[in-house]
């Protein structure tokens, strides 16, 4: 792959993720699928393959490095796997269950060439009784097909597009979650749900199960590490005769907690949770789970300001968007201990929240999340809906087709992460993207959850429903207008854009929101955005802020650890402190060259293409125009505009007279709405995309800094219109020591 993690070396196909896949539902015995597989890559309409294109490594997407394929399906094309296995004998007389974590997008699965059905879903786990397929002894043979149209179709699939680019990513198509077998008694648990009662001091669990119609007992034991400290019983009297068909049926039991410990960031407790199924007086299936004794609810902090709270306690919640790409695995990460890292890396950081961006993940991100104290904001992995919804329209109505996927998978994110205690908030749609239904769907959401908070929309069109008023701001910070009846967020903001040779997915193409210059200016900028973030906090009751974002994803360079997790791009020991408000003082500046905010500056300027050594001291400028800065659009009445700029290119030179105690701790300062490149005395000092809101103190490179001397300098702007704006001013500051 064009770039790897450390952990890719660690993938072995004797061991593709070898962990337990599922910790809320443990049983004792199970067989890992993943490995080694055939595949092939064939027309839609074609029929099952008799001849293979070679080996994946199953559960990594064939368009991953990590899968050993590396190759796109395409949307006129289907995704063949086809592999081999025994069931030990120990299994005889048992059912015998196929699971898979997720395959992105329409399954078809046969075992020994009997069709046991379809799934259409990306993101949600789904299971097939293979019992009466299995021949009595030898190998079996498991064949799976898939298609997934990715954005051609009207499926939820999050940011991936056949053609990524900019904030669109690479695509996953087929199995990328974990593959298994796992035996069965007929009469056995098919799911539980478990809702803590902080304010009872209890816990309700209800199971799902599959039975004979025999007399039933649930047993539920709940455990502080080793020891038992709360046991109880159920009982459900026949519903059929002994020996009937299996049914489905469901028990509930309500568990008192003595003096129960809450589950927090600061505190992540989990009670363990031993669930034993009887039919007919003999033990039919156990299982191991665990649980958190969390609330969390709005409320009136002692301000009167509405609060998220956890544990009825006013708690700030602040993360980074976490995307969730692995360069080397796509959706999947390469190993348990990747996944683990990057929950851990957000910890470290100070973060106490996360928000899952677009994205739903294994079952054993968020047992991580539960197990080391993350709180969870999950969207919904936004899918078809044409036109975005905005304030002049509340979204175009999605075909009935769409609407009906969406709101499956909508249903099955929820139903099958309901136990975990990280996730506190559930986000319907982002930005207004496939937006249909808001009002209905939240009302929806909040009636199959009602033990956590809604977002119906985070950023952009928000039709005044759900628990949570959300605003996107890039760079910001904002707050939403306070609300008496929500809470106000900050569900995006940031976007500081650092590219780093030798660990960027395109080494050429990296972009961020607002570029900087090296670690310490994006340091610098970061603690300058977190100061006001807690500003927003006191002096406008914003309740949550969500940073963009954690790592860096393809060519998207805008995060706080690069795209393969070798580089911490930021001070971390001033980052933990920002996020606990705790600020060394800003820096202050003294201006050596000033900018039109202080007089109108006098440029040479040209509008059409100079020669290559325009740059150079050397060069002879004197046929250029001039005109005083700033220089932009007319219209653009946020900054000084004296002389206008509305062609796609300008390029500025000016001379500055530095005195020998202006040569330490220069800084540029520099407003712009367009890319900018800087040089001084011929040598580039700063080369940035993206617009800036205000003026902004940006470092020079080191070779720039070495170039400068005492006397007459040259400093040399290119600016490049880029659809944001026409405006450019430079100026030079010296950073004055705390």
């Amino acid at each position: 792959g064009r770039l790897m993690t450390r952990w890719a070396a660690d993938v072995q196909p004797n061991k593709a993720l070898p962990d337990y896949p599922r910790p809320q539902l443990v049983r004792a015995d199970w067989l890992n699928l993943n490995g080694l597989w055939a595949y092939a890559i064939v027309p839609q309409d074609a029929p099952q393959p008799t001849a293979w294109d070679g080996e994946i490594l199953v559960p990594f997407a064939v368009e991953s490095a990590l899968s050993g394929v590396m190759k796109p399906v395409g949307e006129k094309n289907r995704l063949w796997y086809r592999r081999t296995f025994q069931t030990p004998a120990a299994w005889q007389g048992k059912n015998v269950l196929l699971h898979f974590g997720a395959v992105d997008w329409e399954t078809t699965v046969r075992v020994n060439g009997r069709e046991l059905g379809r799934h259409c879903g990306g993101y949600d786990a789904f299971s097939f009784d293979i019992t009466p397929a299995l021949k009595p002894t030898g190998e079996q043979e498991l064949v799976v097909a898939v298609s997934d149209p990715v954005d051609a179709g009207h499926q939820a699939r999050g940011k991936q597009v056949r053609n990524p680019n900019g904030i669109w990513y690479t695509p996953t198509t087929g199995i990328w979650q974990t593959a298994w077998l796992e035996p069965v008694d007929k009469v056995h648990v098919d799911s539980i749900r478990i809702t803590p009662n902080l304010d009872e001091s209890a816990v309700t669990v209800a199971i799902h199960d599959s039975t004979t119609g025999g007399k039933r007992e649930l047993k539920v034991e709940v455990l502080d590490g080793q020891q038992v400290i709360q046991e109880s019983r159920v009982e459900a009297k026949p519903d059929a005769p002994a020996d009937s068909p299996q049914i489905s049926q469901s028990l509930t039991l309500k568990v008192p907690i003595p003096q129960a410990k809450p589950w927090s960031p600061d505190s992540p407790f989990l009670y363990g949770l031993r669930i034993t199924l009887s039919e007919n007086g003999q033990t039919k299936d156990q299982i191991e789970s665990y649980f958190g004794m969390r609330k969390i609810a709005l409320g009136k902090d002692e301000k009167g300001i509405q609060r998220l709270m956890l544990n009825n306690k006013p708690l700030f919640q602040f993360g980074p968007l976490d995307q969730g790409f692995w360069p080397d695995g796509l959706y999947t990460a390469p190993t348990d201990e990747a996944l683990r890292y990057d929950i851990q890396m957000t910890r470290k950081l100070g973060f106490n929240m996360a928000r899952k961006h677009v994205k739903v993940e294994p079952d054993r991100w968020y047992y991580w999340c539960d197990k080391l104290g993350l709180l969870v904001w999950q969207d919904m992995p936004c899918g078809d809906g044409g036109t975005a919804a905005s304030k002049d329209r509340d979204g175009a109505v999605t075909t009935p087709v769409a609407a009906q996927e969406f709101e499956t998978e909508l249903k099955a994110m929820i139903e099958t992460h309901y136990n975990h205690p990280s996730i506190v908030m559930w986000v319907v749609f982002n930005e207004g993207w496939g937006q249909y239904d808001a009002p209905r769907l939240t009302k929806w959401v909040k009636e199959l959850d009602p033990s956590r908070l809604v977002n119906s929309t985070s950023g952009w069109h928000d039709q005044q429903v759900g628990d949570i008023v959300d605003a996107h701001s890039y760079p910001g910070p904002v707050a939403p207008e306070r609300e008496a009846h929500r809470g106000a967020v900050l569900g995006e903001f940031g976007g500081l854009g650092l590219g780093v040779p030798g660990h960027a997915w395109v080494e050429a193409a990296t972009w961020g929101y607002r570029a900087t210059t090296g670690p310490k200016e994006l340091t610098r900028k970061y603690l300058d955005l977190w100061r006001k973030v807690w500003q927003l906090k006191e002096g406008s009751g914003l309740c949550a802020a969500v940073y963009t974002q954690l790592t860096d994803v393809e060519t998207e360079c805008n995060g706080l650890l690069t795209y393969d997790r070798k580089v911490e791009k930021v001070d971390v020991k001033q980052v933990q402190a920002a996020h606990q408000g705790i600020f060394a003082p800003p820096p202050t500046f003294v201006t050596i060259a000033p900018t039109a905010e202080a007089e109108p500056v006098r440029w040479r300027y040209t509008l059409e293409l100079p020669a290559d050594d325009w740059a150079k001291p050397d060069f002879d400028d004197t046929k250029w125009a001039q005109g005083s800065a700033g220089f932009g659009a007319a219209s653009r009445t946020n900054w000084t505009v004296r002389t206008v700029w509305n062609t796609e290119d300008i390029w500025l030179r000016r001379q500055v007279i530095l005195r020998e105690g202006d040569l330490r701790n220069l800084a540029l300062k520099v407003g712009s709405e367009a890319e900018v490149e800087i040089y001084l005395n011929g040598v580039l000092a700063l080369r940035m995309a993206g617009r800036n809101a205000d003026y902004e103190e940006l470092d020079l490179q080191p070779a720039a800094e070495k170039a400068l001397r005492a006397g007459p300098n040259l400093v040399a702007v290119r600016c490049r219109q880029n659809k944001a704006g026409h405006f450019i001013d430079v100026g030079l500051v010296q950073g004055q020591p705390q």
